[in-house]
């Protein structure tokens, strides 16, 4: 049987008032059903008995599971390639307004099969790429040439180095979590940027679809953030949010799983219906974007 972590307090915030809100099931690997937790102290939301991360490694463990298999299988992977082709430009400018540099240096936190690292590479910036899944690490060597090292080198890498530090979706599959934000904290040049996107529950699509809202992909997906939460655990590890960025495509993309998972097939015309949605409601607060990228700097 898995090792299994248990919280007693708010795995962000340390508070002691966290409850049950729901249960997801596992659409991806396992059909496990786990408890998604709430915390009153600083809205995160986290998943209640989950692998450790030693045990965690088979339930990243699927064709479907396009980050590490880099699949166009199906047309929700094909969608996400499309997609993937625009959002690469809108990130690279992102990183060049947030740095105010042309070039510099950058480390890219769980990159996948390399796409983002390769497209910085290009545009003349020294890049750094961790990433834990061995596979994607394969497929990053292969398709681009990237030599991607284990996330452990985080912890040797020299203070005060980078200009940005990327972490696309990945900080909510993170178990050390407070260690990783001190670590990003040293490495950090003092005018560096630290940019973070991850799900957001709070929005429209995450209302909608419930427990059936693909971004809570458990087990995989350790902590759901709202922005709330993100500003109080920034804060905590000295860091300030400077901006806060929305992933439009995200409410579409993560809509179009989310009816596979409720209805058992995909709805293009309610998914869109309902992505889009969620965008306008966006339009008028960023924070309430199916995903929200954060600009954090040093406070």
């Amino acid at each position: 049987m898995a090792s299994t972590i248990t919280y007693t307090h708010c795995p962000a915030c340390g508070g002691t008032h966290i409850a049950p809100q729901l249960q997801a099931e596992d659409y991806t690997v396992s059909h496990e059903v786990f408890e998604v937790w709430h915390c009153s102290d600083c809205t995160l939301r986290f998943t209640q008995h989950v692998p450790d991360e030693e045990r965690i490694g088979p339930y990243y463990q699927a064709d479907s599971y396009v980050s590490h298999s880099d699949t166009q299988e199906g047309l929700i992977n094909k969608v996400y390639h499309r997609v993937r082709n625009i959002t690469l430009g809108q990130k690279k400018k992102l990183i060049l307004k947030a740095t105010g540099k042309s070039i510099g240096m950058l480390l890219d936190v769980g990159a996948g099969t390399g796409a983002f690292s390769n497209a910085m590479e290009k545009a003349g910036w020294h890049v750094t790429g961790l990433e834990p899944d061995s596979t994607a690490r394969q497929v990053a060597l292969k398709k681009f040439g990237l030599v991607l090292s284990d996330p452990e080198k985080l912890f040797v890498l020299p203070d005060e180095q980078f200009d940005a530090i990327t972490m696309w979706h990945v900080l909510e599959h993170v178990h050390n979590l407070h260690g990783y934000m001190e670590q990003f904290h040293k490495i950090l040049k003092p005018r560096g940027k630290l940019i973070i996107a991850v799900p957001n529950y709070t929005s429209h699509d995450a209302q909608a679809y419930g427990k059936y809202w693909a971004a809570y992909d458990v087990p995989r997906h350790l902590y759901h953030f709202s922005p709330e939460s993100m500003a109080l655990l920034a804060k905590q590890k000295s860091f300030s949010i400077s901006a806060y960025k929305p992933m439009w495509f995200d409410s579409v993309y993560v809509s179009m799983l989310s009816e596979q998972y409720k209805n058992g097939k995909p709805n293009l015309a309610k998914a869109l219906f309902i992505g889009l949605l969620s965008n306008l409601k966006a339009l008028v607060d960023n924070k309430r974007c199916s995903s929200v990228i954060y600009v954090l700097g040093k406070s």
